[in-house]
């Protein structure tokens, strides 16, 4: 059973999404007018089956109101009991009821972590100001009480802030760590991806940080599989196969790819011998989707 480890649902009648909905605005990962419309489970499942696949991950996308999102994906998990969702719901660690959010998110039996971004991409960060998340202290209190709870931690960021953050991973080694898009390498010069891989190495030598292999398209619109070779090269040098696994990205990836093409591109650039890890594995593993319900 193959595993899509990161991809996103909306129904925008259900729930808000602005930064969706902001029109004639050009985002780091492209033009999102083509996805500016409802994107659903048998859509996905339809181009995720022809792929093999035959379970997912859903990961919080931006809502106005995250509980209402949480909500919702699970309503699609119970409506469609054949293709196991779990999900990656959004909280922020620093709120003052943080216990009880985290209390109410785990009701719903789909919900096996968060994710709240560190880091998106170099000119937003300065408008969001989420890269100092980094020194609350509370922030750190939150990803300790992820790991009391059994709940995991998405992590989105980019190389620059690798080193900070796995001085703050550190004191929290009880919390697994899912690493998104494989680090968001957004410079792709070999000086780049030199200093990217440097940076990354902190992080991949805390054994509870896990790397997924997906949203490489975000930063290269062109992107092929020869293009981000040293990319998947790399994750798999430092994490090993049992610590990576293939997320589409999708909706967002196909503004730049088929979700034919983002899968191929990462077959053929894996080793064969690879393969179950990656694309089942790692996964199922981490996410705990066998014992979704």
């Amino acid at each position: 059973m193959k595993i899509d480890a990161h991809h996103h649902l909306w129904d925008l009648t259900a729930v808000d999404y602005p930064w969706l909905m902001e029109k004639g605005i050009i985002r780091f990962f492209g033009d999102p007018s083509s996805i500016q419309r409802n994107y659903l489970l048998p859509e996905f499942r339809a181009d995720a089956e022809a792929m093999g696949f035959a379970a997912s991950v859903h990961i919080q996308v931006g809502a106005s109101d995250s509980w209402a999102e949480a909500q919702w994906v699970q309503s699609i998990a119970d409506q469609f009991p054949g293709w196991p969702l779990v999900q990656v719901a959004f909280c922020d660690l620093t709120s003052d009821d943080l216990e009880e959010q985290l209390d109410q998110l785990q009701t719903l039996p789909s919900v096996r972590g968060v994710r709240q971004i560190v880091g998106r991409a170099p000119g937003e960060d300065a408008l969001t100001g989420t890269n100092a998340l980094l020194q609350d202290p509370r922030f750190l209190a939150g990803l300790r009480q992820l790991g009391a709870r059994g709940l995991s931690f998405d992590l989105q960021l980019l190389p620059e802030l690798m080193a900070q953050t796995a001085d703050v991973l550190v004191q929290a080694p009880e919390t697994r760590i899912a690493l998104c898009h494989a680090g968001s390498p957004h410079n792709r010069t070999s000086t780049g991806l030199r200093n990217w891989a440097d940076a990354l190495a902190t992080l991949s030598a805390l054994p509870q940080v896990h790397c997924k292999l997906s949203g490489l398209g975000m930063f290269d619109h062109d992107w092929t599989a020869e293009s981000v070779s040293t990319i998947i090269s790399t994750c798999l040098s430092q994490f090993g196969a049992d610590r990576c696994m293939f997320g589409s990205n999708f909706p967002v990836d196909s503004l730049t790819s088929t979700y034919e093409e983002v899968v191929s591109r990462y077959q053929n650039l894996l080793p064969a011998s690879y393969h179950d890890d990656v694309f089942q594995n790692t996964s199922k593993r981490f996410y705990d989707i066998e014992n979704k319900n």
